[in-house]
């Protein structure tokens, strides 16, 4: 039986995942009205992404017999003026959940909890490349974005990104 803190963290974290994706949509939505559609694009796929890993941790809970209490999604009050406000938020937004998931694995590990230690590793791999990802974005647009031909390069480069779902095996 899985340790109730275990599932109260896990029950928070789906939750947190489906506000990342509510918050993605809303950066896309920013990026289409600013005419990007490639940023929209990249911030449209990880919204997906962010569903996806809520999904991963319902199906988690509910394999392990324990209950998904699923909680109401807040509304970012954010307001991004530059097109660069939306990156930098990302990033600091991706580091704040990995301390989320780090938590749940400290937790984990406290009462010898393997099976959900070895859960929490495929997403610990995942945030480091969100955060990176992120970065990448930030040292882009700082390089690139004042010039329009290379922020239209950069814009075309992000409207490439395909979704692809994750290939964690429960």
């Amino acid at each position: 039986m899985m340790n109730k803190k275990i599932a109260d963290l896990l029950n928070n974290q789906i939750n947190q995942e489906f506000y990342s994706a509510y918050l993605y949509l809303d950066i896309a939505n920013f990026y289409t009205k600013k005419g990007l559609e490639g940023f929209a694009n990249w911030y449209q796929i990880q919204a997906r992404e962010e569903q996806d890993h809520a999904m991963l941790v319902y199906k988690y809970l509910h394999n392990n017999d324990m209950d998904v209490a699923l909680g109401t999604i807040g509304k970012s009050e954010k307001i991004f003026v530059t097109l660069i406000d939306p990156l930098k938020f990302s990033l600091e937004h991706e580091k704040y959940v990995t301390e989320l998931i780090n938590e749940i694995y400290l937790e984990a590990q406290k009462v010898n909890d393997f099976r959900t230690m070895q859960f929490l590793n495929w997403f610990i791999k995942e945030q480091g490349e969100e955060e990176k990802s992120s970065s990448e974005q930030i040292t882009k647009m700082e390089l690139y974005g004042s010039d329009p031909r290379s922020l239209y390069m950069l814009n075309s480069e992000l409207a490439g990104r395909v979704y692809r779902a994750p290939s964690l095996v429960l």
